[in-house]
């Protein structure tokens, strides 16, 4: 099993930035897929960013590609998720979510598809 613990969260205005953290503890961090989602008040939790095992292949959601950056250091369990040029509609709880790559189907932008979640960090962005 693998704990996460999302940090990094907090309030910022329009075209800010701010850098998400996951630290992830227990099995091989390496392992695992991994995986950001995030759900705003009154709306489903939506896909955000995808990275595999070693960092080699990402996805994201159109609605943050070129504004937002996923990343991981398997050497500090950490990933992390680079956000810039935010908006409003970025407000959400957001939440990083891992799935061993043994049985990773693919199906990355489905929150389904991973077994760990973390208890998510709020986000601000006031225009």
């Amino acid at each position: 099993q693998v704990q996460l613990v999302e940090s990094g969260g907090g309030l910022v205005q329009a075209g800010g930035s701010l850098r998400l953290s996951c630290a992830a503890s227990g099995r091989t961090f390496s392992s695992y897929v991994m995986g950001w989602f995030r759900q705003a008040p009154g709306k489903e939790r939506e896909f955000v960013a995808h990275i595999s095992w070693n960092g080699g292949r990402t996805y994201y959601a159109d609605s943050v590609k070129g504004r937002f950056a996923i990343s991981r250091d398997n050497a500090k369990n950490t990933m992390y998720l680079q956000m810039n040029s935010l908006k409003p509609e970025d407000t959400a709880v957001y939440y990083c979510a891992a799935k061993s790559r043994t049985y990773y189907s693919g199906k990355y932008y489905y929150g389904p598809e991973y077994d760990y979640w973390g208890q998510g960090t709020q986000v601000t962005v006031s225009s």
